[in-house]
């Protein structure tokens, strides 16, 4: 299965949203990236915390589903975000998330989210249940 492939044709609602592309995707590292827009800002022009943990709470549920067996689901049970610096609107975001854990029952991911020059905006680990 070309992973890349699956997670750009199955596209879900709230990513696009989000304006989130899919540019990488591996069994163990699903990377993407998004441009910080005026109406995912805070005040001033910054990326709200919640668009960034929006962000990779969608790749590493993305990463899960292509852990997946066959007819099995996801859902995110716990999340924790760490906020280093800040990404203004016009900035593009890139998020890689790479595995903990990847269990039967759970699955475990840390995304990066970084600016295109590097800077580190925050770094979310997030543990997800395999239904």
């Amino acid at each position: 299965m070309d992973r890349l492939k699956f997670l750009n044709d199955h596209p879900l609602p709230f990513a696009t949203l989000l304006g989130l592309k899919f540019i990488a995707a591996s069994e163990t590292s699903v990377k993407a990236e998004m441009v910080v827009r005026p109406e995912l800002c805070t005040r001033p022009d910054i990326l709200h915390g919640g668009a960034v943990m929006a962000f990779a709470d969608t790749l590493g549920a993305a990463a899960t589903v292509l852990n997946l067996a066959e007819g099995k689901g996801t859902t995110t049970i716990e999340s924790k975000t760490n906020f280093v610096g800040p990404a203004p609107v016009g900035t593009t975001v890139i998020g890689e998330t790479t595995p903990v854990h990847r269990g039967r029952r759970t699955q475990v991911w840390t995304t990066r989210i970084t600016t295109t020059e590097g800077k580190l905006v925050a770094v979310v680990t997030q543990t997800q249940m395999v239904l």
